[in-house]
């Protein structure tokens, strides 16, 4: 057993510190995990299964939280606004929504920007400041190329 846990143990953390996601985690939160782990029985038993230590034996630790779902009413209000704003996959191989489908008959999806009013400004200010803008002619081309001296290069 003691072999196995060590086996597990070793799996566990080669896959923690291994993804991305957990690569600025430091030594002690990757141990303080594995404790955790062994406590709670989240390590993988060694067998063909692959299931957890406390799927093979309940009985010997804490009981698992259960996730709270969603009320009946909940999940009928959230399938009336799909249903209102076409956003139910149609039942085709496409796998794409009905206001992609028919987007005249469903309301225009409002654009999220991600950048904010100021930081448009500022970069605008920025592009002017350096040239970075095109000029106002047939070439295409940008007014710190058109007139490199008038441009700082900083």
């Amino acid at each position: 057993m003691k072999n196995n846990l060590s086996v597990s143990a070793l799996i566990i953390m080669s896959a923690i510190v291994g993804t991305s996601a957990f690569a600025a985690t430091t030594r002690d939160q990757v141990q303080s995990q594995l404790v955790e782990a062994v406590r709670t029985g989240n390590i993988v038993v060694n067998d063909e299964s692959g299931r957890t230590l406390n799927q093979v034996n309940p009985s010997q630790y804490p009981a698992q939280k259960t996730q709270v779902g969603y009320s009946r009413e909940q999940v009928n209000v959230n399938l009336t606004n799909a249903i209102r704003s076409g956003n139910i996959v149609i039942n085709d191989e496409s796998r794409r929504a009905l206001n992609q489908v028919n987007p005249q008959q469903y309301a225009a999806q409002p654009a999220q920007s991600s950048v904010t009013r100021a930081q448009v400004n500022t970069q605008l200010t920025e592009a002017v400041r350096t040239g970075n803008v095109a000029a106002i002619d047939e070439s295409g081309r940008k007014l710190n190329e058109l007139y490199p001296n008038r441009y700082s290069t900083n």
